[in-house]
């Protein structure tokens, strides 16, 4: 996973190495060079603030600072699957707490972190409207209200059923050919 992993960062800076001379040398273009790479890539990378830096000729400092003022941008790349754990005041209430730290429990990361596999996001929200479902969880763009810790652990171990489906099905298919 991790040759795949590096792999996909060298294409990603290959690209925006490759999109940077569209954009003028002036600190101006600093906003937009960041917010091409954020929506390109999901996120934006070390590599790419040094390599903006360089572009724009400013210390690598300046670019992470103007990048960590905005909360538009994320500086870890998302995980295939993103979950939001909802902490308003009705979650909250009925042990949205307990339900984030079951996520993190399993997944090894806390929230605001993506695993190293990059398959998962966590990610605590501050409400997502469905009050009376509470506690909620989001996965991806579902909905789990009325979350117990025996539904987080229902979810994780649906993932991992699947992960073992893709992964036979591609074996298959690799022997098959």
């Amino acid at each position: 996973m991790d040759n795949e992993i590096k792999a996909q960062e060298e294409a990603m800076l290959k690209d925006i190495a490759s999109q940077l001379p569209a954009f003028g040398k002036e600190r101006g273009s600093l906003i937009p060079i960041l917010q091409m790479i954020q929506e390109n890539n999901a996120y934006v990378a070390p590599e790419a603030i040094k390599m903006v830096a360089e572009h724009l000729g400013i210390p690598t400092c300046e670019v992470y600072g103007v990048a960590t003022f905005y909360n538009q941008f994320r500086f870890h790349p998302p995980g295939r699957h993103h979950i939001k754990v909802c902490l308003g005041t009705a979650c909250h209430i009925r042990g949205g707490e307990i339900i984030l730290e079951n996520f993190e429990r399993k997944l090894e990361i806390a929230h605001g972190e993506t695993t190293p596999d990059r398959e998962f996001s966590l990610e605590r929200v501050a409400c997502v409207g469905c009050c009376a479902l509470a506690p909620v969880a989001i996965v991806d763009e579902t909905v789990h209200g009325h979350v117990a810790p025996s539904k987080v652990e229902g979810l994780m171990l649906g993932f991992r059923i699947e992960k073992e489906k893709e992964e036979r099905e591609k074996q298959e298919n690799e022997s098959g050919q």
